[in-house]
């Protein structure tokens, strides 16, 4: 179960933040879009617990739609962001209405949307929450690439499972995915004979969520972060074009 590791530093949320826009329907969901709509090769953003409007995400997402990526940033918490301090609905509360498995169910339909307009190659990177959506995605051959950072809920049989290649971003202090675990995933997809690619790497002196969650007046913070976008980016240039 999420950890109160889970959801420290949570963003401000703006609806207004970004670059690109917001539609109101793209495969049937709302999402955040941005880049060039006849680029070949796509990414699907997904958030962690607090949603499509956090400021940070979506500057994650200008930024790989400037390496020449059409990225879509769906709402899959349907406007309902986990809200820390809520008595009434923990984060184990919460989730129950949230579960990563339907969030996967409703990112097929914005892959098959992304595949309509043109779309040949599609990769998918998730925060948190959004990498358990992922690892759903690669075990069911729905992706060309993956990415997930700090992953929460992922377990080994779900590495097993994976099928396209990947990449997995851990941080040195994370309850929810620590490095003892991404380590069994690193040997689990070393040694697999359905994965074309992995790369894994843990980086030190950084919690769980430093990739999209951080003070950015924190230089330190803002490397870490960048590093990790850097990976993530070289990895869909890798597998998606």
């Amino acid at each position: 179960m999420a950890s109160p590791q889970c959801c420290a530093n949570p963003p401000t949320l703006s609806p207004a933040a970004g670059e690109g826009k917001v539609v109101d329907s793209f495969g049937g969901i709302r999402a955040y879009v941005a880049g060039a709509q006849e680029s070949k090769a796509a990414v699907v953003l997904i958030s962690d617990v607090y949603g499509f409007e956090a400021p940070i995400l979506r500057n994650i997402a200008d930024k790989v739609a400037s390496s020449g990526y059409f990225v879509v940033v769906p709402d899959f918490l349907h406007g309902d962001p986990f809200v820390p301090g809520d008595a009434d609905r923990p984060i184990k509360v919460w989730i129950k209405d949230h579960t990563p498995e339907k969030g996967f169910e409703e990112a097929k339909p914005v892959i098959a949307a992304l595949k309509e307009q043109g779309v040949t190659s599609v990769g998918a990177a998730g925060y948190c929450w959004g990498a358990k959506v992922v690892a759903e995605l690669a075990k069911a051959n729905e992706i060309q690439a993956a990415v997930m950072s700090h992953p929460s809920f992922v377990t080994v049989d779900d590495i097993k499972e994976v099928k396209c290649p990947i990449a997995i971003l851990g941080a040195e202090t994370d309850v929810m995915s620590p490095p003892e675990l991404v380590k069994q995933f690193e040997q689990v997809l070393s040694s697999s004979n359905t994965v074309a690619g992995c790369f894994v790497k843990i980086f030190p002196g950084v919690s769980h969520g430093w990739t999209v969650r951080y003070d950015s007046n924190d230089a330190t913070a803002v490397k870490n972060a960048e590093e990790a976008l850097a990976d993530m980016t070289d990895w869909f240039n890798k597998n998606l074009k």
